[in-house]
Protein backbone atom coordinates (compact mmCIF):
# COMPACT_ATOMS: atom_id res chain seq x y z
CA UNK A 1 0.00 0.00 0.00
CA UNK A 2 1.67 2.81 -1.37
CA UNK A 3 1.20 6.63 0.22
CA UNK A 4 -0.60 8.06 -2.28
CA UNK A 5 -3.24 5.00 -1.56
CA UNK A 6 -3.66 6.03 1.66
CA UNK A 7 -4.85 9.61 1.27
CA UNK A 8 -8.12 8.69 0.14
CA UNK A 9 -8.21 8.86 4.55
CA UNK A 10 -6.30 12.62 4.02
CA UNK A 11 -8.32 14.49 6.74
CA UNK A 12 -9.18 11.59 8.87
CA UNK A 13 -7.24 11.60 12.68
CA UNK A 14 -5.19 8.60 13.42
CA UNK A 15 -7.06 7.91 17.06
CA UNK A 16 -4.40 5.58 18.25
CA UNK A 17 -1.34 7.99 17.53
CA UNK A 18 0.77 8.08 20.45
CA UNK A 19 0.98 11.88 20.20
CA UNK A 20 -2.65 12.13 21.08
CA UNK A 21 -2.30 9.92 23.88
CA UNK A 22 -2.49 6.45 22.40
CA UNK A 23 -0.90 3.46 24.40
CA UNK A 24 -0.55 -0.22 24.21
CA UNK A 25 -1.47 -1.74 27.69
CA UNK A 26 -1.02 -5.00 27.22
CA UNK A 27 0.18 -8.08 24.44
CA UNK A 28 0.56 -11.87 24.34
CA UNK A 29 4.61 -11.47 23.49
CA UNK A 30 7.02 -9.47 22.05
CA UNK A 31 10.27 -10.92 22.82
CA UNK A 32 11.97 -9.41 19.66
CA UNK A 33 10.46 -5.76 19.53
CA UNK A 34 8.37 -3.99 21.88
CA UNK A 35 4.59 -3.39 21.32
CA UNK A 36 4.98 0.19 22.15
CA UNK A 37 6.59 0.74 19.04
CA UNK A 38 3.19 0.37 16.97
CA UNK A 39 2.08 3.68 17.91
CA UNK A 40 5.34 5.87 17.02
CA UNK A 41 5.34 8.46 14.90
CA UNK A 42 6.35 7.67 11.12
CA UNK A 43 7.12 5.13 9.40
CA UNK A 44 9.80 3.09 10.40
CA UNK A 45 13.16 2.91 10.13
CA UNK A 46 15.93 0.03 9.64
CA UNK A 47 19.41 -0.30 10.59
CA UNK A 48 21.25 -3.50 9.32
CA UNK A 49 23.95 -3.25 11.60
CA UNK A 50 22.30 -2.97 14.83
CA UNK A 51 21.28 -6.15 17.27
CA UNK A 52 20.03 -6.85 20.47
CA UNK A 53 20.75 -9.53 22.87
CA UNK A 54 17.46 -10.80 21.37
CA UNK A 55 18.06 -10.85 18.02
CA UNK A 56 17.78 -8.10 14.86
CA UNK A 57 16.94 -5.14 16.12
CA UNK A 58 13.16 -3.95 14.53
CA UNK A 59 11.45 -0.58 14.37
CA UNK A 60 7.90 -2.27 15.66
CA UNK A 61 6.43 -5.06 17.36
CA UNK A 62 7.46 -8.35 17.02
CA UNK A 63 6.49 -11.66 18.92
CA UNK A 64 8.89 -14.88 19.09
CA UNK A 65 8.42 -17.78 16.89
CA UNK A 66 5.00 -19.19 18.13
CA UNK A 67 5.40 -23.23 18.95
CA UNK A 68 2.44 -23.55 20.45
CA UNK A 69 -1.20 -23.44 19.08
CA UNK A 70 -2.95 -20.10 19.14
CA UNK A 71 -2.04 -16.91 18.46
CA UNK A 72 -0.53 -13.69 19.17
CA UNK A 73 -2.19 -9.91 19.89
CA UNK A 74 -1.75 -6.49 21.91
CA UNK A 75 -4.14 -4.69 23.40
CA UNK A 76 -4.25 -0.46 22.61
CA UNK A 77 -6.20 2.64 24.41
CA UNK A 78 -6.50 5.09 22.04
CA UNK A 79 -5.21 8.43 22.31
CA UNK A 80 -9.42 9.83 21.47
CA UNK A 81 -12.14 7.41 21.61
CA UNK A 82 -13.91 7.93 17.77
CA UNK A 83 -15.74 5.96 14.94
CA UNK A 84 -12.70 3.51 12.43
CA UNK A 85 -13.05 4.27 9.17
CA UNK A 86 -10.13 2.28 8.09
CA UNK A 87 -7.07 0.40 9.48
CA UNK A 88 -3.81 0.02 8.33
CA UNK A 89 -1.67 -2.51 9.77
CA UNK A 90 1.68 -1.48 8.24
CA UNK A 91 4.81 -4.52 8.10
CA UNK A 92 7.29 -1.87 7.03
CA UNK A 93 10.97 -3.88 6.93
CA UNK A 94 9.51 -7.10 8.11
CA UNK A 95 10.10 -9.26 5.34
CA UNK A 96 10.48 -13.04 6.26
CA UNK A 97 8.86 -12.18 9.39
CA UNK A 98 6.28 -10.24 9.21
CA UNK A 99 2.63 -11.74 10.26
CA UNK A 100 0.97 -13.31 8.00
CA UNK A 101 -2.47 -12.60 8.88
CA UNK A 102 -3.88 -9.95 11.20
CA UNK A 103 -7.66 -8.73 12.16
CA UNK A 104 -8.93 -5.98 14.91
CA UNK A 105 -11.56 -5.77 17.65
CA UNK A 106 -12.66 -3.02 19.43
CA UNK A 107 -14.42 -2.42 22.75
CA UNK A 108 -15.95 0.70 25.33
CA UNK A 109 -14.52 1.15 28.32
CA UNK A 110 -12.70 3.35 30.63
CA UNK A 111 -9.40 4.96 30.53
CA UNK A 112 -8.10 3.76 33.75
CA UNK A 113 -9.43 -0.09 33.50
CA UNK A 114 -6.94 -2.72 34.12
CA UNK A 115 -5.89 -4.34 30.79
CA UNK A 116 -5.78 -7.95 32.18
CA UNK A 117 -9.58 -6.86 33.39
CA UNK A 118 -10.22 -5.67 29.63
CA UNK A 119 -8.49 -8.36 28.32
CA UNK A 120 -11.01 -11.34 29.97
CA UNK A 121 -14.00 -9.13 30.32
CA UNK A 122 -14.51 -6.88 27.81
CA UNK A 123 -17.32 -7.15 25.22
CA UNK A 124 -15.07 -7.43 21.45
CA UNK A 125 -17.09 -6.13 18.29
CA UNK A 126 -15.31 -7.15 15.34
CA UNK A 127 -13.53 -3.77 13.33
CA UNK A 128 -11.53 -5.66 10.11
CA UNK A 129 -11.81 -9.42 10.00
CA UNK A 130 -8.33 -11.60 9.73
CA UNK A 131 -6.97 -10.61 6.62
CA UNK A 132 -4.08 -11.68 5.16
CA UNK A 133 -0.79 -9.07 5.09
CA UNK A 134 1.70 -8.14 2.39
CA UNK A 135 5.10 -7.93 3.47
CA UNK A 136 7.06 -5.14 3.84
CA UNK A 137 4.23 -3.12 2.83
CA UNK A 138 0.90 -0.68 4.27
CA UNK A 139 -2.35 -3.08 4.34
CA UNK A 140 -5.09 -0.89 4.56
CA UNK A 141 -8.21 -2.67 5.92
CA UNK A 142 -11.79 -0.92 5.95
CA UNK A 143 -13.73 -0.90 9.08
CA UNK A 144 -16.51 -2.89 9.42
CA UNK A 145 -18.12 -1.35 12.61
CA UNK A 146 -19.81 2.49 12.97
CA UNK A 147 -19.67 2.21 16.68
CA UNK A 148 -17.34 4.25 18.96
CA UNK A 149 -14.73 2.68 20.36
CA UNK A 150 -12.04 3.25 23.56
CA UNK A 151 -10.07 0.58 23.36
CA UNK A 152 -8.62 -2.04 19.87
CA UNK A 153 -7.10 -5.73 20.33
CA UNK A 154 -4.62 -6.80 17.12
CA UNK A 155 -4.38 -9.90 16.78
CA UNK A 156 -1.66 -11.15 14.23
CA UNK A 157 -2.04 -15.24 13.30
CA UNK A 158 -0.06 -16.86 14.47
CA UNK A 159 2.96 -14.63 14.75
CA UNK A 160 5.96 -12.48 13.49
CA UNK A 161 6.12 -8.97 12.84
CA UNK A 162 4.19 -5.21 12.71
CA UNK A 163 6.08 -1.76 12.11
CA UNK A 164 3.09 0.59 12.72
CA UNK A 165 -0.51 0.49 13.69
CA UNK A 166 -2.47 3.44 12.34
CA UNK A 167 -6.26 3.72 13.36
CA UNK A 168 -7.98 6.33 10.44
CA UNK A 169 -11.34 7.94 12.04
CA UNK A 170 -13.57 10.53 13.55
CA UNK A 171 -12.75 11.67 16.87
CA UNK A 172 -16.21 11.92 19.34
CA UNK A 173 -15.80 14.31 21.85
CA UNK A 174 -18.67 15.87 24.34
CA UNK A 175 -18.31 19.25 25.58
CA UNK A 176 -20.84 20.61 28.03
CA UNK A 177 -21.79 23.70 26.13
CA UNK A 178 -20.45 26.74 28.72
CA UNK A 179 -17.08 24.71 28.95
CA UNK A 180 -14.37 26.70 27.64
CA UNK A 181 -11.84 24.42 25.44
CA UNK A 182 -9.57 24.19 22.78
CA UNK A 183 -12.06 23.37 19.37
CA UNK A 184 -9.41 23.18 17.12
CA UNK A 185 -7.14 20.22 19.62
CA UNK A 186 -7.02 17.42 17.82
CA UNK A 187 -8.10 16.04 21.27
CA UNK A 188 -11.55 17.80 21.10
CA UNK A 189 -11.57 16.38 17.19
CA UNK A 190 -9.91 19.54 15.51
CA UNK A 191 -8.19 18.51 12.35
CA UNK A 192 -5.86 19.81 9.27
CA UNK A 193 -7.69 18.80 6.43
CA UNK A 194 -5.78 21.19 4.08
CA UNK A 195 -2.77 23.70 3.43
CA UNK A 196 -0.81 25.43 0.65
CA UNK A 197 2.96 23.57 1.89
CA UNK A 198 3.85 21.33 4.63
CA UNK A 199 7.34 20.32 2.92
CA UNK A 200 9.19 20.28 6.38
CA UNK A 201 6.94 18.81 8.78
CA UNK A 202 3.05 18.15 8.18
CA UNK A 203 0.22 19.75 9.02
CA UNK A 204 -1.24 17.66 11.58
CA UNK A 205 1.16 18.87 14.08
CA UNK A 206 -0.42 22.06 14.66
CA UNK A 207 -3.23 21.06 16.71
CA UNK A 208 -1.43 17.97 18.40
CA UNK A 209 -1.73 18.00 22.20
CA UNK A 210 1.07 19.81 24.44
CA UNK A 211 3.77 22.22 23.45
CA UNK A 212 5.84 21.22 20.58
CA UNK A 213 9.32 19.67 21.71
CA UNK A 214 11.32 20.04 18.59
CA UNK A 215 11.26 22.44 15.31
CA UNK A 216 9.86 19.16 13.85
CA UNK A 217 7.25 18.88 16.21
CA UNK A 218 5.47 21.70 14.39
CA UNK A 219 4.00 23.17 11.12
CA UNK A 220 7.19 24.56 8.53
CA UNK A 221 6.49 25.81 4.90
CA UNK A 222 9.24 25.84 2.52
CA UNK A 223 10.82 29.34 1.73
CA UNK A 224 8.47 30.64 -1.17
CA UNK A 225 9.98 32.34 -4.18
CA UNK A 226 8.51 35.01 -4.60
CA UNK A 227 7.84 35.59 -0.65
CA UNK A 228 3.66 34.77 -0.51
CA UNK A 229 1.37 33.74 1.58
CA UNK A 230 0.70 30.22 2.80
CA UNK A 231 -1.87 28.56 4.41
CA UNK A 232 -3.80 26.12 6.21
CA UNK A 233 -7.05 25.26 6.84
CA UNK A 234 -8.39 23.52 10.15
CA UNK A 235 -11.78 21.94 11.09
CA UNK A 236 -13.19 22.30 14.40
CA UNK A 237 -13.70 19.60 16.76
CA UNK A 238 -17.45 20.94 17.38
CA UNK A 239 -19.12 23.93 15.93
CA UNK A 240 -18.53 27.05 18.36
CA UNK A 241 -17.60 30.76 19.14
CA UNK A 242 -14.23 31.51 19.34
CA UNK A 243 -13.24 34.00 22.01
CA UNK A 244 -9.47 33.72 21.39
CA UNK A 245 -6.73 32.68 18.91
CA UNK A 246 -3.36 31.53 20.15
CA UNK A 247 -0.38 31.09 17.76
CA UNK A 248 2.67 29.42 19.24
CA UNK A 249 6.14 29.42 17.50
CA UNK A 250 8.28 27.68 19.54
CA UNK A 251 11.99 26.12 18.10
CA UNK A 252 10.91 27.88 15.23
CA UNK A 253 14.08 30.69 15.49
CA UNK A 254 15.17 31.92 12.05
CA UNK A 255 12.26 30.63 10.14
CA UNK A 256 8.81 31.56 11.75
CA UNK A 257 6.08 34.16 9.75
CA UNK A 258 6.33 37.55 9.80
CA UNK A 259 2.64 37.97 11.15
CA UNK A 260 -0.43 35.72 10.15
CA UNK A 261 -4.22 36.01 10.60
CA UNK A 262 -7.10 33.39 11.42
CA UNK A 263 -10.50 33.40 9.07
CA UNK A 264 -13.09 31.56 10.21
CA UNK A 265 -16.18 29.79 8.24
CA UNK A 266 -19.13 28.53 9.37
CA UNK A 267 -20.30 25.87 6.63
CA UNK A 268 -20.00 21.85 8.13
CA UNK A 269 -19.13 18.84 6.08
CA UNK A 270 -17.82 21.66 3.42
CA UNK A 271 -15.66 19.56 0.53
CA UNK A 272 -12.04 20.38 1.31
CA UNK A 273 -11.52 21.68 -2.06
CA UNK A 274 -13.92 24.19 -1.62
CA UNK A 275 -12.52 25.50 1.28
CA UNK A 276 -9.31 26.35 0.23
CA UNK A 277 -10.13 29.35 -1.60
CA UNK A 278 -13.87 30.42 -0.35
CA UNK A 279 -14.64 34.02 -0.03
CA UNK A 280 -16.87 33.59 2.85
CA UNK A 281 -13.96 33.41 5.35
CA UNK A 282 -14.27 36.39 7.92
CA UNK A 283 -11.18 37.89 9.69
CA UNK A 284 -11.13 36.36 13.15
CA UNK A 285 -7.79 37.58 14.64
CA UNK A 286 -4.77 39.35 13.41
CA UNK A 287 -1.26 38.64 14.55
CA UNK A 288 0.72 41.68 12.49
CA UNK A 289 4.06 40.66 13.75
CA UNK A 290 5.02 37.19 14.55
CA UNK A 291 8.45 36.43 17.29
CA UNK A 292 10.42 33.49 17.49
CA UNK A 293 10.03 30.69 19.74
CA UNK A 294 7.06 32.43 21.68
CA UNK A 295 3.35 32.03 22.47
CA UNK A 296 0.81 35.13 20.60
CA UNK A 297 -2.47 35.50 21.74
CA UNK A 298 -5.25 37.48 20.15
CA UNK A 299 -8.79 38.01 21.40
CA UNK A 300 -11.38 37.79 18.41
CA UNK A 301 -12.95 40.41 16.61
CA UNK A 302 -15.69 38.42 15.55
CA UNK A 303 -16.18 35.07 17.43
CA UNK A 304 -18.74 33.22 14.82
CA UNK A 305 -20.07 30.82 15.48
CA UNK A 306 -17.34 28.52 13.09
CA UNK A 307 -16.80 25.22 11.88
CA UNK A 308 -13.55 26.02 10.21
CA UNK A 309 -10.55 28.06 10.77
CA UNK A 310 -8.00 29.35 7.88
CA UNK A 311 -4.52 30.22 9.01
CA UNK A 312 -2.48 32.34 6.73
CA UNK A 313 1.10 33.05 7.73
CA UNK A 314 3.32 35.80 5.48
CA UNK A 315 5.36 35.18 3.43
CA UNK A 316 6.11 31.46 4.68
CA UNK A 317 8.09 29.46 7.30
CA UNK A 318 6.55 27.60 11.08
CA UNK A 319 4.04 27.39 13.24
CA UNK A 320 4.15 25.26 15.76
CA UNK A 321 0.40 25.05 17.41
CA UNK A 322 -2.78 27.13 16.86
CA UNK A 323 -5.33 26.92 19.83
CA UNK A 324 -8.96 28.34 19.40
CA UNK A 325 -10.51 28.87 22.59
CA UNK A 326 -14.30 29.34 23.03
CA UNK A 327 -17.28 27.42 23.14
CA UNK A 328 -19.27 24.82 21.36
CA UNK A 329 -22.61 25.72 20.30
CA UNK A 330 -25.80 24.14 18.53
CA UNK A 331 -26.48 28.32 16.58
CA UNK A 332 -26.21 28.75 13.61
CA UNK A 333 -25.77 31.55 11.31
CA UNK A 334 -28.68 30.69 9.00
CA UNK A 335 -30.48 31.53 11.46
CA UNK A 336 -30.69 34.80 11.35
CA UNK A 337 -29.30 35.39 7.93
CA UNK A 338 -31.82 37.78 6.07
CA UNK A 339 -31.34 35.51 2.78
CA UNK A 340 -30.63 31.74 4.33
CA UNK A 341 -33.45 31.98 6.63
CA UNK A 342 -36.30 32.74 4.57
CA UNK A 343 -34.99 30.52 1.53
CA UNK A 344 -35.02 27.68 4.40
CA UNK A 345 -38.67 28.27 5.26
CA UNK A 346 -40.20 28.37 2.09
CA UNK A 347 -41.92 25.54 0.73
CA UNK A 348 -41.20 23.50 -1.86
CA UNK A 349 -42.58 24.88 -4.94
CA UNK A 350 -41.80 28.53 -4.04
CA UNK A 351 -38.42 27.91 -3.39
CA UNK A 352 -37.73 25.81 -6.80
CA UNK A 353 -38.92 28.88 -8.09
CA UNK A 354 -36.89 31.37 -6.23
CA UNK A 355 -34.16 29.03 -7.47
CA UNK A 356 -34.72 28.81 -10.81
CA UNK A 357 -34.58 32.93 -11.23
CA UNK A 358 -30.50 32.37 -9.77
CA UNK A 359 -29.80 29.22 -12.24
CA UNK A 360 -31.74 28.11 -14.95
CA UNK A 361 -30.79 24.10 -14.55
CA UNK A 362 -33.10 21.81 -13.28
CA UNK A 363 -30.28 19.49 -12.24
CA UNK A 364 -28.94 22.35 -10.20
CA UNK A 365 -31.92 23.39 -8.57
CA UNK A 366 -33.05 19.64 -7.45
CA UNK A 367 -29.80 19.73 -5.68
CA UNK A 368 -30.11 22.69 -4.30
CA UNK A 369 -33.26 22.00 -2.78
CA UNK A 370 -32.26 18.45 -1.62
CA UNK A 371 -29.46 20.60 0.49
CA UNK A 372 -31.98 22.95 2.34
CA UNK A 373 -31.53 23.81 5.25
CA UNK A 374 -28.46 26.09 4.80
CA UNK A 375 -26.78 27.02 7.95
CA UNK A 376 -24.99 29.81 6.92
CA UNK A 377 -24.38 32.39 3.25
CA UNK A 378 -21.31 30.47 3.24
CA UNK A 379 -22.86 26.81 2.93
CA UNK A 380 -25.46 28.52 0.94
CA UNK A 381 -22.98 29.58 -1.55
CA UNK A 382 -20.53 27.79 -2.01
CA UNK A 383 -22.41 24.51 -2.33
CA UNK A 384 -24.16 26.45 -5.26
CA UNK A 385 -20.87 26.69 -6.68
CA UNK A 386 -19.64 23.15 -6.24
CA UNK A 387 -23.05 21.52 -7.87
CA UNK A 388 -22.88 23.82 -10.24
CA UNK A 389 -18.82 22.43 -11.06
CA UNK A 390 -20.57 18.84 -10.79
CA UNK A 391 -22.70 19.20 -13.49
CA UNK A 392 -22.68 18.65 -16.77
CA UNK A 393 -21.86 20.55 -20.20
CA UNK A 394 -26.02 20.16 -21.10
CA UNK A 395 -26.88 21.20 -17.56
CA UNK A 396 -24.67 24.55 -18.26
CA UNK A 397 -26.47 24.92 -21.43
CA UNK A 398 -29.88 24.70 -20.14
CA UNK A 399 -28.74 27.60 -17.53
CA UNK A 400 -27.47 29.76 -20.69
CA UNK A 401 -30.43 29.19 -22.04
CA UNK A 402 -32.21 31.08 -19.12
CA UNK A 403 -30.61 34.12 -20.11
CA UNK A 404 -31.62 36.95 -22.71
CA UNK A 405 -29.30 38.32 -24.96
CA UNK A 406 -26.64 41.33 -23.88
CA UNK A 407 -28.44 44.14 -24.54
CA UNK A 408 -31.88 42.71 -25.92
CA UNK A 409 -35.14 45.16 -25.92
CA UNK A 410 -36.46 45.46 -22.72
CA UNK A 411 -39.94 44.46 -23.65
CA UNK A 412 -38.73 41.71 -25.32
CA UNK A 413 -37.03 40.63 -22.52
CA UNK A 414 -39.68 40.65 -19.89
CA UNK A 415 -42.48 38.82 -22.41
CA UNK A 416 -39.74 36.32 -22.83
CA UNK A 417 -37.99 35.81 -19.16
CA UNK A 418 -40.97 36.75 -17.48
CA UNK A 419 -39.52 35.80 -14.04
CA UNK A 420 -35.77 36.87 -14.54
CA UNK A 421 -36.12 40.31 -16.54
CA UNK A 422 -36.14 42.60 -13.91
CA UNK A 423 -33.09 40.92 -12.72
CA UNK A 424 -31.48 40.44 -16.27
CA UNK A 425 -32.51 44.45 -16.76
CA UNK A 426 -30.75 45.31 -13.72
CA UNK A 427 -27.27 43.30 -14.67
CA UNK A 428 -27.26 44.42 -18.05
CA UNK A 429 -27.63 48.39 -17.09
CA UNK A 430 -24.30 49.23 -18.54
CA UNK A 431 -25.97 48.83 -22.10
CA UNK A 432 -28.46 51.26 -21.42
CA UNK A 433 -26.94 54.80 -22.05
CA UNK A 434 -24.65 53.46 -24.92
CA UNK A 435 -24.37 54.66 -28.33
CA UNK A 436 -26.28 52.80 -31.61
CA UNK A 437 -22.72 52.00 -32.89
CA UNK A 438 -21.98 50.50 -29.91
CA UNK A 439 -25.08 48.71 -29.41
CA UNK A 440 -24.90 47.43 -33.07
CA UNK A 441 -21.66 45.53 -32.61
CA UNK A 442 -22.86 43.78 -29.73
CA UNK A 443 -25.92 42.87 -31.85
CA UNK A 444 -23.25 41.42 -34.46
CA UNK A 445 -20.63 40.28 -32.10
CA UNK A 446 -23.43 38.04 -30.51
CA UNK A 447 -24.82 36.87 -33.96
CA UNK A 448 -21.08 35.32 -34.60
CA UNK A 449 -20.44 34.51 -31.33
CA UNK A 450 -23.66 32.46 -31.10
CA UNK A 451 -22.81 30.98 -34.67
CA UNK A 452 -19.59 29.80 -33.22
CA UNK A 453 -19.63 28.40 -29.96
CA UNK A 454 -23.82 27.55 -29.89
CA UNK A 455 -25.11 29.47 -27.45
CA UNK A 456 -25.00 32.93 -26.57
CA UNK A 457 -22.90 35.29 -24.82
CA UNK A 458 -22.71 34.82 -21.60
CA UNK A 459 -21.00 37.57 -18.92
CA UNK A 460 -21.94 39.01 -15.68
CA UNK A 461 -22.44 41.79 -16.92
CA UNK A 462 -23.15 43.95 -13.05
CA UNK A 463 -21.43 46.65 -12.91
CA UNK A 464 -19.70 46.65 -16.60
CA UNK A 465 -20.20 48.99 -18.87
CA UNK A 466 -21.23 48.61 -22.99
CA UNK A 467 -18.25 48.87 -24.27
CA UNK A 468 -16.84 46.77 -21.78
CA UNK A 469 -18.79 44.08 -22.43
CA UNK A 470 -17.91 44.34 -26.04
CA UNK A 471 -14.92 44.21 -25.71
CA UNK A 472 -14.88 40.69 -23.58
CA UNK A 473 -16.85 39.51 -26.33
CA UNK A 474 -14.31 40.15 -29.22
CA UNK A 475 -11.71 38.55 -27.08
CA UNK A 476 -13.71 35.18 -26.40
CA UNK A 477 -14.62 34.78 -29.83
CA UNK A 478 -10.86 33.87 -30.42
CA UNK A 479 -11.25 31.15 -27.45
CA UNK A 480 -11.84 27.33 -28.25
CA UNK A 481 -14.96 26.11 -28.19
CA UNK A 482 -14.40 23.98 -25.44
CA UNK A 483 -12.74 26.36 -22.92
CA UNK A 484 -15.40 28.92 -23.71
CA UNK A 485 -17.78 26.68 -22.79
CA UNK A 486 -16.30 26.77 -18.88
CA UNK A 487 -15.54 30.32 -19.27
CA UNK A 488 -19.34 30.84 -19.74
CA UNK A 489 -19.97 28.59 -16.87
CA UNK A 490 -17.82 30.56 -14.59
CA UNK A 491 -19.52 33.89 -15.75
CA UNK A 492 -22.86 31.67 -15.45
CA UNK A 493 -21.63 30.95 -11.95
CA UNK A 494 -20.74 34.31 -11.19
CA UNK A 495 -24.63 35.82 -11.54
CA UNK A 496 -26.41 32.66 -9.83
CA UNK A 497 -24.10 33.83 -6.51
CA UNK A 498 -24.88 37.43 -7.02
CA UNK A 499 -28.90 36.80 -7.57
CA UNK A 500 -28.97 34.13 -4.31
CA UNK A 501 -27.56 36.98 -2.61
CA UNK A 502 -29.76 39.39 -3.65
CA UNK A 503 -33.05 37.52 -3.32
CA UNK A 504 -35.52 39.41 -0.73
CA UNK A 505 -37.80 36.92 0.78
CA UNK A 506 -38.77 38.86 4.18
CA UNK A 507 -41.66 39.13 3.11
CA UNK A 508 -42.46 35.54 2.48
CA UNK A 509 -44.54 34.06 4.96
CA UNK A 510 -42.37 31.15 6.92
Amino acid sequence: MSDRALRAFHGLTDLAAATLGGEVLLTSDDFFAPAERLLAPGRATFDPDRYTEHGKWMDGWESRRRRVPGHDWCIVRLGVRGRIRAVDVDTDHFLGNHAPFASVEGCVADADVDPVVLRDTAHWVPVVPATALDAGSRNLCASRSDQVFTHLRLHIYPDGGVARLRVYGDPEVQHPSEALVDLAAALSGGRAVACSDAFFSPMEHLVAPGRSTYMGGGWETRRSRPPGADFIVVQLGTPGIVEQVVLETHHFHGNHPQRARVDGLYWPDAPITALVADPGFAPVAAFHRLGPDAEHSRHTTSGGPYTHLRLRIEPDGGVSRLRAFGHPTTDTPGARDPVVRPLNGLDEDRARAELTRCCGATRWVAAMLAARPFTSRPHLLGHAEHVWWHLGDGDWLEAFGHHPRIGADVEALRARFPETAEMSEAEQAGVRDADSATLTALAEGNQAYSSRFGFDFIICATGASAEQMLARLRERLENRPDDELRIAAAEQAKITRLRLESLDLLGEPQ
